[in-house]
């Protein structure tokens, strides 16, 4: 087991030059503790394949190479990626990437396992999990993101996060993280959440264009959540520049779908999507209602 701590990860950041990036994410995790609590909660197998957002000086990258088939390492920061590449320049299953991992073109992965820059944790989301075939996921996030992920049956709570993630994905375990296992210590609280794919993704989300309506759809819906259902979609076509269904006609077209025109808190995850199609296939597919 890693064992570096505070001091070390200090001296280590100072040999090569290097002052922790807030915009980047940069905090270190030094705590061989929490380290073995993310190893023994993976449950990694040794033909599985691991991407690790954000390596740092690969104290928890260290223990993933030895339970796993590979390892794909997304390093932004150079001196980083260049300390990583020389550290396990003698080991065959990592590779290591110097790039931008909202950019990547990202290689098939069984699993993600990171300590994910906090600044980018949606648009992390959206690029690993929000997908045909999402990894299983035990990642450090912040504590306010991962509790409204872990919702559960409290739909006037629910927010964008809410209803995006969770169509996706099942949130199985959440731990409270302490941020002084990490330097700089952050200034948000942490948790540390276990999550898998969900085995019967609705049919709608199983195309590149219809996620992307669904993901804009929840979007812009949620803004009005205390809305009736009515009010917060005419307000979504308003702001896609959609001027061909008032209010009566979406209405009426709902009653003909057996759909209340309730407040936007009263509907569950799976009936959002199921909502989202709707307004897909009456925008695009509908001549009239």
């Amino acid at each position: 087991m890693n064992n570096m701590n505070k001091r070390e990860t200090q001296l280590i950041l100072n040999e090569l030059g290097i002052i922790p990036n807030k915009r980047l994410g940069q905090n270190f995790l030094f705590d061989k503790t929490i380290v073995k609590k993310i190893i023994l909660e993976s449950q990694i197998s040794e033909d599985e394949v691991i991407l690790e957002i954000g390596p740092g000086l690969g104290a928890l990258t260290e223990e993933l190479l030895k339970f796993s088939k590979k390892v794909y390492a997304y390093e932004i920061d150079f001196k980083l990626f260049q300390y990583l590449k020389d550290k396990f320049s003698q080991i065959e299953n990592i590779e290591v990437i110097n790039e931008d991992i909202l950019k990547a073109n990202i290689p098939p992965h069984n699993i993600i396992v990171s300590n994910i820059p906090y600044s980018i944790t949606g648009p992390i989301f959206e690029k690993v999990f929000y997908n045909e075939k999402p990894p299983r996921g035990i990642l450090i996030i912040e504590n306010s993101i991962a509790e409204r992920i872990f919702i559960q049956n409290k739909y006037k709570d629910f927010s964008r996060i809410t209803v995006s993630f969770n169509a996706f994905m099942i949130p199985v375990k959440k731990y409270n993280i302490s941020r002084l296992k990490f330097f700089p210590a952050p200034r948000i609280d942490l948790s540390l959440i276990i999550v898998k794919p969900r085995e019967n993704l609705n049919p709608f989300l199983l195309s590149d264009k219809n996620r992307a309506f669904f993901l804009r759809f929840i979007a812009g819906i949620m803004p009005y959540k205390n809305k009736n259902i009515v009010n917060a979609i005419s307000l979504f076509l308003k702001n896609e520049k959609v001027i061909n269904f008032p209010k009566p006609k979406i209405l009426q077209y709902l009653k003909n779908q057996n759909i209340n025109n309730e407040k936007v808190t009263k509907f569950k995850v799976d009936e959002l999507v199921k909502l989202s199609k709707l307004i897909f296939e009456l925008i695009y597919e509908s001549p009239s209602i």
